[in-house]
């Protein structure tokens, strides 16, 4: 590994032509553009490429999706920053960040049309502005990637581990043992099959537009790590995530070694929901992020402005904390947890 972060003039080549410029060992840069503001100011989206000394796969690294998440796009450029060419076989492709309008506006969706840009794929060119986001990055980067990983945090308003996220394609070729072994590169807390069906405790809206399902639907692989929290920065995650690229780099044939061992053995969620609040008030968390709690065991409280305790919140089964909100001003129907409810012991070794 290296610790050179050079990189070369900004290339005004989109992005395919870019590619296939680049020399073997020359750090590249530039970006990808989608459209302009009424002023004329561009809006684009940044990418950094490096090719090896010999051929091999291609991974794509996106640094977030969402604007706030910004620990995935730090992982991101410190990943890139340690590679060095002539250990690399093959190519590494980072977007720091694909959502630029929602980074600039510090938040999670761009301001401009307040779509998640991950149901949004593959996109749409005479879509709004985050479809034609989407469909600039996913039309010019997915057809050079051979495997995506995709950075995410959860959200500012609670705390959690790094934990990883694959959705299982039913069309593609790509097997859920082939992803864990991947994922088991980031030490993850716990590993959560994310069901793309509609009403199954997970997110609202269109899951299957998710970038990483994009990709598991043209047979490549991808997932996602979320790793702490958003609108922070914090060293010890963006380490984990750094270390767990260069892992998965390897365990795909493009760096000789991983820069530690990979775990033996994951926590497989393949069931978890958001826990709402029925009462609003303030939250007070009794237990933090990565623990199981008994059932009807409290998770926390719900007290009133006059400190009289309204509610304790709680489930009738046995639970694994995955995120615990920090911001304890809630409303009626306000996310307080979010948490496993069923899981194994899955063996990757």
């Amino acid at each position: 590994m290296t610790n050179s972060n050079s990189v070369a003039a900004i290339s005004r080549d989109d992005f395919g032509t870019a590619f296939a410029k680049a020399r073997p060992g020359k750090r590249v840069a530039g970006r990808i553009q989608v459209g302009s503001f009424a002023s004329g100011i561009e809006i684009s989206i940044p990418f950094l490429i490096l090719k090896g000394a010999r051929p091999g796969p291609c991974m794509w690294v996106n640094g977030h999706v969402h604007g706030t998440e910004i620990n995935g796009t730090w992982a991101a450029l410190d990943f890139f920053r340690r590679l060095d060419p002539a250990e690399l076989s093959g190519a590494v492709i980072v977007t720091p960040t694909a959502n630029p309008l929602a980074m600039d506006a510090r938040r999670k969706t761009a301001p401009q049309d307040e779509q998640d840009l991950d149901q949004t794929f593959p996109g749409n060119r005479k879509g709004l502005v985050s479809d034609q986001l989407s469909a600039a990055l996913f039309e010019q980067v997915s057809a050079h990637a051979d495997l995506l990983v995709s950075l995410h945090t959860m959200g500012p308003l609670f705390v959690s581990e790094p934990y990883g996220v694959y959705k299982v394609h039913p069309e593609s070729t790509v097997s859920e043992e082939h992803l864990l072994r991947l994922l088991r590169h980031f030490h993850p807390a716990v590993a959560c099959r994310m069901s793309v069906t509609p009403g199954a405790g997970e997110l609202p809206g269109n899951v299957p537009g998710a970038i990483d399902y994009q990709m598991l639907a043209r047979g490549k692989p991808a997932f996602m790590v979320e790793l702490g929290f958003g609108n922070s920065t914090d060293p010890a995650f963006i380490e984990q995530g750094a270390l767990g690229l260069i892992g998965v780099a390897a365990e795909s044939g493009i760096l000789p070694k991983p820069a530690r061992a990979p775990a033996a053995s994951l926590k497989r969620v393949t069931r978890r929901t958001h826990v709402m609040t029925s009462a609003g008030g303030l939250f007070r968390a009794r237990v933090g992020a990565a623990v199981e709690v008994a059932a009807g065991d409290a998770i926390g409280e719900i007290v009133s402005i006059y400190g009289e305790v309204l509610t304790e919140v709680s489930l009738p089964g046995n639970i694994f904390t995955i995120g615990v909100r920090r911001d304890p001003v809630v409303h009626t129907g306000d996310r307080c947890a979010f948490v496993a409810l069923e899981w194994d012991d899955y063996d990757v070794r």
